[in-house]
Formats: C-alpha cells, sequence, structure tokens
C-alpha cells in the first residue's frame, strides 16, 4: 500500500506542493519567456546550420526578436526539416555531449531524431513530475507505467517523471495484456500512465477474465500518445472508477510532459510556459490566429539544449485558452485530431475523434474501432470496423449497426458503412492506435 495518507482526488494541491514558476503572475511568465526566447535563437542560429539557412532565407536574425509577438517573424520548422537533416544534423552541441537520443518509429520515411544532454533529460523528469503532480500523483504513490520504452519517448519519459517526483516505477512497458492485469492487481499501483486505447484493451482484459476493473487499486489514469474524446474519458473513468487525466507531448519537441491536464478541473491541458512557447496557425497559410480560435500547434522550445526547435509545427489541432488552475500558464484544449489525420470523404473532412464520439453513443458497441478507407468506381468509402461487447449478437449488433450509421450522418454529415465484429478482432497496438486504414488504389 501507498505511504501517502488518504486525501480527496480532484481537489487542488496544497500551495506548497507547486512550484514558484506555478504561483507566478502572467507578467513574470512573459519576462521569462522573452529571456528564454532570445536565447533560443540565438543558440539555434549560432549552432544549428539548418536555422541559420532558414533565418537568412526570412531576412530575420536572433537580434529581430525584442517582444513575444516578434517571433512570428521567424521561419517555421516542418518535420520535413528534421527528416532533411538526418540523423544529427539539428543538433546544436557536439555529439559527445548528447546523453540521450530518441526517434520516431519512421514507418513513413526516416524516422525524426532527437538529442538530450544531461540537462535536457533533468528538464524533461521534472516536466513529467510536474504533471503527475497536476495529474493527483503524490510522492511515494506506486506508478504502472506501459507506455513504450526504447525509441518512443513515452516510456523512459513517464519513467524518469515518476522517479523525480518521488514515486515508485513499475516499468512494464506495452504489451503482455494478461500479465499487466495480473500485476495491477498484484503491486497495486495508485497511479496508471499508457495511451486511451490501451487502457481500452486492459479494460477488455479485465472483462474476458471475469474480473471487477472498479476494484482495483488505481486512482488515477494519465492518458496520451494519442487523440482521445471526452466520450472516451467518461467511458474509462466510469469503467475503472478512476480519474482520466490528459498528457500531452511530442518527442520532437521534447516529449511526454508539454502540458497536462490539472485534476481539480480536467477543462484542457494546462502548456508549461517556462520551457515551451505555443502558437496556433492557421493550417493553409502558416499565420498566427489569436487565442480562442482553432488552428495548428506550433511550438519553440524555451530551454532545450542538445537540439532546440523553432516554431516547430506539430501538426495537432486545437485552440489557445486562458489558464484556469494555474491561472499565469495558458491551456490547449483537448487535441481533437491532426491535420495530416483527416479524412476527406466526398468533400467532407472527417477525423476519427468525430467517429469516435459516435461510436460511444451506441449501446452494444465497445470502444475498438477503425476506419477502413477503399474506392469503388471514382468514389471513396468509409467503413467503420467496430467490435460488438461481449454477449452482443445477432439482431442486436444489425441494430447497433444502424444507429451507428444513422448517429455519423446526422452528426458528422457523411455516410458509412458499419462492419460489427466479434470482440477481440480490431487491430489492437500497444503504442499508438490506428485508427484510419487506407486501402484505396495508390495514385
Amino acid at each position: 500500500m501507498s505511504t501517502v495518507p488518504p486525501r480527496r482526488l480532484g481537489e487542488a494541491p496544497a500551495a506548497e506542493l507547486l512550484e514558484p514558476i506555478e504561483r507566478a503572475s502572467a507578467a513574470e511568465l512573459r519576462a521569462l519567456q522573452r529571456e528564454r526566447l532570445a536565447w533560443t535563437l540565438r543558440h539555434a542560429y549560432e549552432n544549428v546550420p539548418h536555422y541559420r539557412r532558414a533565418f537568412e532565407q526570412a531576412g530575420v536574425a536572433p537580434a529581430d526578436f525584442r517582444d513575444l509577438p516578434d517571433l512570428a517573424r521567424f521561419p517555421l520548422t516542418t518535420k520535413a526539416d528534421l527528416r532533411a537533416n538526418y540523423p544529427f544534423g539539428m543538433f546544436a552541441v557536439p555529439r559527445e555531449r548528447v546523453a540521450r537520443i530518441h526517434a520516431s518509429s519512421g514507418t513513413t520515411g526516416k524516422p525524426t531524431v532527437v538529442g538530450y544532454t544531461r540537462e535536457d533529460v533533468e528538464t524533461w523528469a521534472g516536466v513529467v513530475a510536474r504533471s503527475i503532480r497536476a495529474a493527483g500523483g503524490r510522492p511515494g504513490m506506486m506508478v504502472h507505467v506501459a507506455y513504450g520504452y526504447g525509441l518512443f519517448t513515452g516510456g523512459l519519459g513517464a519513467h524518469y517523471g515518476a522517479e523525480a517526483l518521488g514515486c515508485t516505477v513499475v516499468p512494464v512497458s506495452g504489451g503482455m495484456t494478461e500479465r499487466q492485469v495480473q500485476l495491477i492487481e498484484d503491486f497495486r499501483p495508485e497511479v496508471i500512465m499508457v495511451t486511451p486505447s490501451y487502457m481500452l484493451a486492459l479494460l477488455g482484459e479485465f472483462r474476458r477474465q471475469g474480473k471487477d476493473p472498479r476494484g482495483t487499486s488505481l486512482k488515477i489514469g494519465i492518458f496520451g500518445a494519442e487523440p482521445w474524446t471526452e466520450a472516451m474519458r467518461a467511458e474509462i473513468e466510469g469503467a475503472f472508477d478512476i480519474h482520466a487525466v490528459d498528457i500531452y507531448g511530442l518527442s520532437e519537441v521534447m516529449g511526454p510532459g508539454v502540458a497536462n491536464e490539472c485534476v481539480e478541473t480536467k477543462d484542457g491541458l494546462h502548456i508549461w510556459e517556462d520551457h515551451f512557447y505555443p502558437e496556433v496557425v492557421a493550417p493553409e497559410t502558416g499565420r498566427p490566429v489569436p487565442d480562442g480560435e482553432p488552428g495548428e500547434l506550433v511550438f519553440t522550445s524555451l530551454t532545450k539544449q542538445a537540439m532546440p526547435v523553432v516554431r516547430y509545427r506539430t501538426r495537432d489541432l486545437t485552440r489557445l485558452l486562458p489558464g484556469t488552475a494555474r491561472p499565469a500558464f495558458r491551456r490547449m484544449e483537448k487535441v481533437t485530431g491532426r491535420s495530416d489525420d483527416m479524412v476527406i470523404l466526398r468533400g467532407v473532412n472527417v477525423f476519427p475523434s468525430q467517429i469516435e464520439e459516435q461510436v460511444l453513443r451506441v449501446p452494444g458497441l465497445s470502444p475498438h474501432y477503425q476506419l477502413v478507407l477503399t474506392r469503388e468506381g471514382p468514389l471513396d468509402c468509409m467503413t467503420v470496423a467496430v467490435e460488438a461487447e461481449f454477449g452482443v449478437a445477432g439482431a442486436e449488433r444489425g441494430e447497433a449497426a444502424r444507429v451507428l450509421v444513422h448517429h455519423v450522418q446526422e452528426m458528422v454529415g457523411v455516410a458509412v458503412r458499419v462492419e460489427v465484429r466479434d470482440p477481440g478482432t480490431v487491430e489492437r497496438s500497444a503504442g499508438k492506435a490506428q485508427r484510419v486504414v487506407d486501402r484505396r488504389p495508390k495514385a
């Protein structure tokens, strides 16, 4: 059992638990950002040939930055830029100073490679520790880490952050779902960190074994690495009787811990703006939009030594909102999808999260689904392959399919087919869920 005394989850942490910067005023935070942005722009320009060329082509230099709005004059950075400088061309320190290297999976080309100095690793652990505390975690709690370890930043990022907070870490990694259930029951962790789609796989395994998921020791789930909806939050919280809290990050910017929801509000993710400066731009033009307007999230790192990023396009769609639980830190609305994951179906923009919301409305259907794209003649078609809940068969499946077709038509505005499959037959992933399967012929 945890050594942490009993307390109510969902309450604001005592002021003494917060770091000084979390209690700072907005003016103090903006002053720190100006100082750190000026350093980042100089550091990138002086030490990364790509940024020197990009700044010069845009007609700007680090000395042109005097205040926060000036950042919009500097060029955007894309994943293609990182791949063009593969493997170590974006590093701003000698390779010998790099203490850690991570990389993306590289399934669609060369992986994007990121590096960290020892100080960067400490910074990363610190923001993840802050995120776990914001989610309700406290020193002494046991944290079950089911994110994948290795080149993926999720597992080690969560691991180092939990240790920095003073938690006991169970480094399970992904997979071995049956064993994960056993370890949760035997070790009795209070916190689990995992992708939301894999948490649903764990839920299915609890039910397959005839065990009550609400009877576990878990109190907090910290879920990230893929978009998930409020409907999925309600599904997980109801099934496990826990707080489901969102964490955000991406390897190019740092890893998990760039932003996190506060358990007392659960109203969007507070961005740790002392380390990461956010903007939102119009996806089509790359021009900044005012806070409150939707668009594509862009980040500039403020403290990274090994690999600073300047105005990196995340492709994640959200908007910036005023801070609540941490008033000086702006919030990002829950990511609803990615600009590069959007499916255009007969002229309608469709995101997997929109379909997910409708799946979760239909009794008899589980949250495990994929969108399968095919082409019939000149027309693109979408089939929603979704699993039935255990015990749902025959006419009940047919009715569930009919209801889902209706909901998608009414709420999303597209006609789809629905294929209700047996439990366990939609492809699972221990990492990020693959929601879209494109079987259309290549041009």
